[in-house]
């Protein structure tokens, strides 16, 4: 009986799952000048945003952070396209949960700096 409660309580605690919040075509969370034209496509790059757990949730993550850093990556970005955005919960009583962005950079080669690109 010890043997079994102990898997089942292993299982619980390493178990969390993954869901797929959002798909979208075009997302930012930053102001840019849509008419600017000259844009292209960077690398896919991801950004999360997590909060511990211990019996009680120690914060409260955020898609815009997580969203940010994806875009941040990259000082000439100033959007994401083909973006995924996921909800991560790993806690049972102990771990952490959040939200992972994921998507292809948008760079806008009109920015300052940015035009040799």
């Amino acid at each position: 009986m010890k043997k079994v409660f102990a898997l089942v309580l292993g299982a619980l605690l390493l178990s969390g799952c993954t869901v797929r919040v959002a798909d979208m075509t075009v997302g930012s969370t930053k102001n840019y000048n849509l008419n600017a034209a000259k844009f292209e496509k960077g690398q896919r790059v991801t950004g999360e945003d997590k909060a511990p757990i211990v019996i009680f949730p120690l914060g409260i993550p955020s898609v815009k952070t997580a969203m940010d850093r994806a875009i941040e990556k990259d000082k000439c970005a100033v959007g994401l396209s083909d973006v995924v955005i996921y909800q991560l919960n790993h806690a049972f009583l102990f771990g952490t949960y959040g939200f992972r962005v994921e998507g292809t950079q948008i760079i806008d080669k009109s920015q300052m700096g940015c035009e040799t690109r």
